[in-house]
């Protein structure tokens, strides 16, 4: 009954309450993840010189970023390159979409600050 309830209840959780944080190698940034009723929310701060292949690589174990992205750039500059290489560099008030497969960097010397509303129950975290 409760899991019924929840579904149909409102919620509220300050940004400044994460349900965990995810650290990324080398101190250069982290995620953030807020659990919402059935979602999974992401804030991302990645700072400058973040590179997924050289800072959550080593945490994913993966060749490249296996989750799909979906969300808002709030602040900063981040390039993703598929595996195809393809690329399209994003920022300030971008929505985006990342399909599976890609590397991502940060460019310029402003931390990046991202809203993932898809690709966070896993990211950035040990299998």
């Amino acid at each position: 009954m409760s899991a019924i309830l929840e579904r149909h209840s409102l919620v509220r959780k300050p940004a400044t309450q994460p349900d965990e944080t995810r650290p990324f190698v080398d101190s250069k940034g982290k995620m953030q993840i807020y659990e919402l009723g059935d979602h999974i929310i992401g804030r991302g701060e990645f700072e400058p010189g973040w590179k997924w292949s050289q800072h959550v690589k080593p945490i994913a174990g993966t060749d490249s970023c296996k989750a799909a992205h979906t969300g808002l750039i709030l602040q900063g500059r981040m390039v993703v390159q598929m595996d195809d290489g393809s690329q399209l560099e994003y920022g300030p008030n971008d929505f985006f979409y990342m399909p599976p497969g890609h590397d991502a960097w940060i460019v310029g010397d402003e931390r990046c600050i991202v809203i993932d509303v898809t690709g966070v129950a896993k990211y950035a975290k040990p299998h």
